[in-house]
């Protein structure tokens, strides 16, 4: 691993290079990333080696802070996708990487416009023979629903990994790089294809379908609790134990060529006497779907049922999730009589990303709850 991104900001080679970072201090705006063009023209590319393509979103992997002790404080999204590919010159030797520059974010800023962005373009590049696989930099916070996102709508089987940090480049022992090397090493793997859109950190390989956050500062913090890790990157190989059974990709009917936009879909959370004024103010703000985090199995209370059925009534979709954790919430006869869906295995935010999918297919109950039934 290059010795740049172990070392204090103010003395990394690397990152003194980069127009955003000056001696100790980062500049409030992230400056623009040189071009692919004119850094693909000084880095020579290897017949032998898999084409892979590095799109960057910002986040914490590209994370910059004036003390390298700092890893809560910092400023995410400070360094350019350039900046990261030169400061693990590593991995030079498993592909012909080349970046490009999609967002520079914290991740909770990512938004539908943002994500239609990169879902077109990394369309776009596994389309092309010169792509072999897509990294993507992301923030940590919001990377599940981007994945699961690009897991219902990418059009290829090549590999698509999203990888992202805990500890911002400039910690001491920032965790960004090796999960860089590693990302890479898996999309440039055939072994890596067919297995839908996949998160690489900590050396564990998840599927966007069943992945999530734990922790809020951990770098073990992304875990499939109940259905496993697809395999793991250990001793410089990659390995695939499990494979989702859900549809994925290739398979998927969820397609964003031709949209512009998505529908608005809301998360309410459940909890002790809350009240019905929520679902009505969804509503009233435009939301198209609900998603509720349920207590238990996605229970509800009272008031909480009396406003979704409420929405309901004006034509908005409902499902039912839950906010455990983990754990299947399983449909009932009660929820096809209240016109409500189901969220099967799928977290709130997982649940979110799809319903919106979904709605651009129908605004149908029964039909959305195959959805979540397949996907």
């Amino acid at each position: 691993m290059s010795a740049a991104l172990m070392m204090p900001m103010a003395v990394s080679s690397a990152y003194a290079a980069d127009p955003v970072v000056q001696g100790t201090v980062v500049s409030s705006t992230p400056a623009p990333a040189k071009t692919t063009a004119a850094a693909a023209a000084t880095t020579p590319v290897t017949a032998a080696l898999p084409n892979v393509k590095i799109l960057a979103t910002g986040g914490t992997i590209a994370g910059s802070s004036a003390s390298n002790t700092d890893v809560t404080g910092y400023k995410a999204g400070a360094l350019t996708i350039d900046t990261l590919i030169n400061a693990v010159p590593e991995m030079k030797q498993l592909a012909n990487v080349s970046g490009e520059q999609i967002a520079n974010v914290g991740s909770p800023d990512i938004d539908n416009a943002v994500l239609l962005k990169l879902a077109k373009r990394i369309n776009e590049l596994l389309a092309s023979d010169d792509v072999d696989g897509i990294v993507i930099t992301h923030g940590t916070d919001t990377l599940e629903e981007t994945a699961y996102f690009l897991n219902l709508v990418v059009k290829s089987d090549k590999p698509v990994v999203v990888v992202g940090a805990m500890r911002p480049a400039t910690a001491i022992s920032a965790d960004g790089s090796f999960n860089l090397y590693n990302a890479v090493k898996i999309a440039g793997s055939p072994k890596a294809r067919g297995k839908g859109v996949m998160i690489e950190l900590n050396d564990r390989i998840g599927s966007a379908r069943y992945i999530t956050k734990t922790n809020t500062t951990g770098t073990d913090t992304f875990k499939s609790v109940e259905q496993g890790y697809l395999g793991v990157v250990s001793g410089g190989n990659v390995f695939f134990y499990n494979e989702s059974t859900r549809k994925h990709t290739t398979e998927s009917v969820f397609d964003v060529t031709n949209l512009t936009s998505l529908p608005q879909v809301d998360i309410l959370y459940e909890y002790q006497n809350n009240g019905s004024y929520f679902y009505n103010a969804a509503v009233a703000a435009g939301a198209k779907g609900i998603v509720v985090a349920g207590s238990g199995n996605g229970s509800m209370s009272s008031a909480s049922s009396k406003g979704a059925a409420e929405a309901a009534g004006k034509g908005v979709v409902v499902v039912r999730s839950t906010r455990t954790g983990s754990g299947v919430v399983t449909h009932s006869s009660s929820d096809d009589k209240a016109g409500m869906v189901s969220s099967d295995s799928l977290n709130p935010q997982k649940a979110r990303i799809l319903l919106m999918l979904a709605l651009t297919k129908t605004s149908s109950p029964s039909e959305i709850q195959t959805y979540f039934d397949q996907y």
